[in-house]
């Protein structure tokens, strides 16, 4: 069994009955991004949770082996070696373990979305595609695939349908546009339906982009 990821959980006013689990970028942690939470322009009664979990503390390559908060070692700047697979993998049975923590709660998998920024956004994509039970949706923000424009090995039929969201910086410096848009023309070719947007922003999201995220978050999660 993986070890449980600390996190941070907002709870809404009412019991919750959806959940947005979003997954922090390289070096970061789940505190960088529950302050979103106000400004996404939900409704005050929504009943919706928000978790926000911490990757785990290790060595990073690219970064001289400095220890930080990393989904996955990044070995290299090459879009097909850049993840380290075996760390991805890792990960992933992490955030399956909090997912299925949640519906162990009582939420259902089609009410709770997987969100991601940089590395979390990787690892939303990769953990998503091949998650066995159906989710109500998969954010990937200023990301790429694992594997360059190859899609992840084992994709579950279970979302094969599931809404995705993608955006991307059109000034990012730290995932250069191209990649995102590699992974977009990877998952459109599959068949899936994925919203591609950019935005003028370097690698970061801006209130723009958080009011047209907090919109779609609803529109899947709010009945």
């Amino acid at each position: 069994m993986p070890t449980a990821l600390e996190r941070i959980t907002i709870e809404p006013t009412n019991a919750a009955t959806a959940c947005v689990i979003w997954l922090h970028g390289l070096g970061d942690s789940g505190a960088g991004f529950a302050p979103v939470v106000p400004v996404l322009g939900l409704p005050q009664n929504h009943s919706i949770r928000f978790i926000f979990p911490h990757a785990p503390e290790q060595a990073v390559t690219i970064n001289g082996g400095y220890i930080m908060r990393s989904w996955y070692d990044i070995k290299s700047m090459d879009l097909h070696d850049r993840a380290d697979i075996n760390g991805v993998l890792e990960s992933e049975q992490a955030v399956k373990a909090l997912i299925h923590e949640q519906i162990e709660a009582g939420i259902a998998a089609e009410h709770i979305i997987l969100a991601g920024f940089s590395q979390g956004g990787v690892m939303s994509l990769f953990t998503g595609l091949r998650f066995e039970h159906k989710l109500a949706g998969i954010m990937a923000l200023s990301c790429y695939l694992p594997a360059g424009e190859n899609l992840p090995d084992d994709l579950h039929p279970a979302n094969a349908n599931t809404p995705l969201l993608q955006h991307h910086g059109e000034q990012d410096e730290v995932v250069p546009l191209f990649a995102g848009k590699m992974a977009y023309d990877a998952l459109k070719k599959a068949g899936y339906a994925s919203n591609w947007k950019t935005f003028t922003m370097p690698h970061s999201v801006i209130p723009e982009q958080l009011n047209e995220i907090g919109q779609w978050i609803a529109s899947k999660l709010i009945r």
